[in-house]
C-alpha cells in the first residue's frame, strides 16, 4: 500500500492536490483526524486498497500536534508513507482568502487574516520540516496538477533531485533547499531576438554556451552539488530541491536547470520545474 498524506497552509491548494490524486485512482479522505489514520489503514489494507491519500491540517488542531507520531506508527506497517506539504507566501494566502471571502479555519473574531495565516504557519512548522514541499505561490492550478502527477510517479525509495528555475523579481521559492543566483551573467533578455524565447530554445542555449563565465558558473554549481549530494543522501533525505534564479526566470535559470538535470539524471532520480512558465 502507498499512503500520501497532504498537509500545508490553508489556501495553498490542498484541495486541488487531493482531487488530482483522486483522478489518478487514489482512495481519498479529506480532513481526516490524525488519530484515525492507523485505524483507516488497518481497515483498508485487508480490503485490497493500494493507493490512499488523506488530507490532514489545522481544521483539526489536535491532528496537527499528533500527526508526526501517527506517521511513525503507520510507517511500521507494510506500507510506504509520504508526506506532501503545500506552502505559499503569506501575502498570496491572504489575497486568495480575500478574493474568495471565505473564513480562515483559525478565524476567531479576534485575529486578523494575516495573523491567522502567521499562526497557522507556526502550528505547521514541525510537519513542514519532515515533508516534501511544493510552493504554490506563483503557479496556476493546472501547473500544480501537473506537478502532483509527476510526484506520484517517483520511486520514493530513492532520493529525488529536483531542479527548479525561478525569477528573483517574483521571490525565492519557499520549497528550495539550495539557492543559486545567476543574475550576474549576461542576460539574453537584452537581445531582441532572444527576448521572447526561453532557456530551452536553441538560440538561447547557443548564446549561453558560448559565454565563458556562464560555463564557469555552471561547472562550479555542478561540482558543488556533486560533492555534497552524498551527505544529503546519508542524512536520509527523500528530496533535495535546487533552485536556480535569474531576474525573470525565463532564460539563464531555465538553461542552468535543464543542463544540470541532464548531467545528474544518469546518477539520481531527477525532476525539473520551471516556476515562471509551464
Amino acid at each position: 500500500m502507498q499512503l500520501i498524506v497532504i498537509s500545508g497552509l490553508s489556501g495553498s491548494g490542498k484541495s486541488v492536490a487531493l482531487r488530482t490524486l483522486e483522478d489518478a485512482g487514489y482512495y481519498c479522505v479529506d480532513n481526516l483526524p490524525a488519530e484515525l489514520l492507523p485505524a483507516l489503514i488497518d481497515r483498508l489494507l485487508p480490503a485490497g486498497y493500494r493507493d490512499i491519500a488523506v488530507s490532514i491540517d489545522v481544521r483539526n488542531t489536535h491532528s496537527v500536534e499528533i500527526l508526526p507520531s501517527m506517521l511513525q506508527e503507520v510507517g511500521r506497517k507494510e506500507i510506504t508513507v509520504h508526506l506532501l506539504f503545500l506552502d505559499a507566501k503569506n501575502e498570496t494566502l491572504v489575497k486568495r482568502y480575500s478574493e474568495t471571502r471565505r473564513l480562515h479555519p483559525l478565524s476567531d473574531g479576534v485575529r486578523t487574516l494575516p495573523e491567522c495565516v502567521a499562526h497557522e504557519r507556526d502550528m505547521l512548522a514541525e510537519i513542514g520540516h519532515i515533508a516534501h514541499h511544493i510552493d504554490t505561490s506563483d503557479i496556476s492550478a493546472n501547473a500544480l496538477r501537473a506537478w502532483i502527477k509527476r510526484f506520484i510517479n517517483l520511486d520514493r525509495s530513492r532520493l529525488t533531485l529536483l531542479f527548479e528555475s525561478f525569477g528573483f523579481k517574483h521571490g525565492i521559492p519557499l520549497d528550495a533547499d539550495l539557492v543559486f543566483d545567476v543574475r550576474c551573467l549576461p542576460n539574453p533578455h537584452y537581445n531582441e531576438i532572444l527576448r521572447p524565447l526561453t532557456g530551452r530554445d536553441t538560440p538561447v542555449i547557443e548564446f549561453l554556451e558560448q559565454t565563458e563565465t556562464v560555463q564557469q558558473m555552471y561547472g562550479d554549481i555542478r561540482d558543488y552539488i556533486a560533492r555534497w549530494l552524498p551527505c544529503f543522501i546519508a542524512d536520509n533525505r527523500s528530496y533535495l530541491t535546487v533552485a536556480i534564479g535569474c531576474t525573470g526566470g525565463q532564460h539563464r535559470s531555465v538553461y542552468f536547470v535543464e543542463k544540470l538535470a541532464r548531467h545528474f539524471e544518469g546518477q539520481q532520480q531527477v525532476l525539473v520545474r520551471h516556476r515562471e512558465f509551464t
